[in-house]
């Protein structure tokens, strides 16, 4: 079995080819390599319809669709190369629209998909999940009342050795649960994780929980195998652009896991009148100042994109 300083060495580089060099055609000398810019989680979805209906009960996290052609000119006016696409919850355990925009754009979308968690013979599918054409792996939740107790109850147990004898990487989003993920982490070492949005929601700022979340992701970093997403901070402060009293966390997460493991997002969507997806940008390279350019390369793009083995 390869060893976790093996698994982090062998994944960081996997994605050392993934800063392109520009040649200056007028002067003959090679200009400074160009930051690749990707998006960590952003959710995709069409209206509904008769044969893209929603989950009863749930609703989206705009009134009108963020569709593929309403993305990618926002993506191109902010300047963002690619996008992690990450099927809602909405539209429940499919990722079909989020396939077509990697299937259409293989070079802009990549996918991590849904899966039914609750359903053990879901594991049949893992062994040839990548095969699907721009999937990447897989994203999990525990955020409700029906889900937050298949950490503990049983449900989800077979899914992380399946996921881990398959290679696929995986996502999970657990907000005050966090901390769950350490027996997993260290039972299974060769499994890549990656915590989203820092394990915060807006709702722990109003219940004073914010810190202890930080705490508990904070925790997870001794496990060589665990990367973070420090995504989604606007939906987490309490201040106008550039945010400032929630860099403190991401400083926190920076310090615990290093630049080759933390990855900015936007998750915009569930933010999206707080911060134009330029502003979102700026917030990392222009206004964290405990950040070099080297750190910013691998926050900005360069790390997720060798974590998801997206060449």
């Amino acid at each position: 079995m390869v060893s976790r300083r093996g698994f982090l060495n062998t994944t960081l580089a996997a994605g050392a080819g993934v800063m392109l060099a520009a040649p200056d055609s007028n002067r003959g000398s090679a200009q400074p390599a160009k930051r690749l810019t990707v998006d960590a989680q952003v959710h995709l979805w069409k209206a509904e319809s008769p044969d893209w209906p929603w989950v009863p009960g749930l609703k989206p996290q705009l009134p009108e669709p963020m569709t593929i052609e309403r993305l990618l000119p926002m993506m191109d006016e902010a300047g963002v190369d690619r996008v992690v696409v990450v099927p809602p919850s909405w539209p429940g355990d499919r990722n079909d629209y989020g396939l077509e925009a990697a299937q259409r754009y293989p070079n802009r979308f990549h996918v991590m998909g849904r899966i039914p968690l609750q359903k053990p013979e879901s594991a049949a599918l893992l062994p040839k999940w990548k095969e699907q054409p721009g999937m990447l792996g897989v994203r999990v939740i525990f955020n409700n009342p029906t889900t937050i107790p298949w950490l503990s109850d049983g449900t989800a147990n077979w899914f992380w050795s399946a996921a881990e004898k398959a290679q696929v990487p995986v996502m999970f989003f657990a907000p005050g649960q966090t901390s769950k993920f350490a027996p997993i982490a260290e039972r299974y070492p060769q499994l890549t994780l990656i915590l989203d949005h820092m394990g915060l929601t807006a709702a722990m700022v109003k219940d004073n929980t914010l810190t202890a979340a930080v705490d508990q992701a904070v925790a997870l970093a001794k496990y060589q195998n665990v990367s973070v997403k420090v995504s989604g901070s606007p939906g987490v402060s309490t201040e106008p652009y550039p945010f400032r009293d929630v860099a403190v966390h991401i400083q926190r997460m920076f310090d615990a896991y290093g630049p080759q493991r933390c990855y900015w997002g936007t998750d915009m969507t569930n933010s999206f009148a707080k911060a134009t997806y330029r502003q979102r940008i700026t917030q990392f390279t222009e206004e964290l100042n405990f950040l070099s350019e080297s750190d910013k390369d691998w926050i900005m793009g360069r790390g997720i994109l060798a974590r998801l083995n997206w060449t």
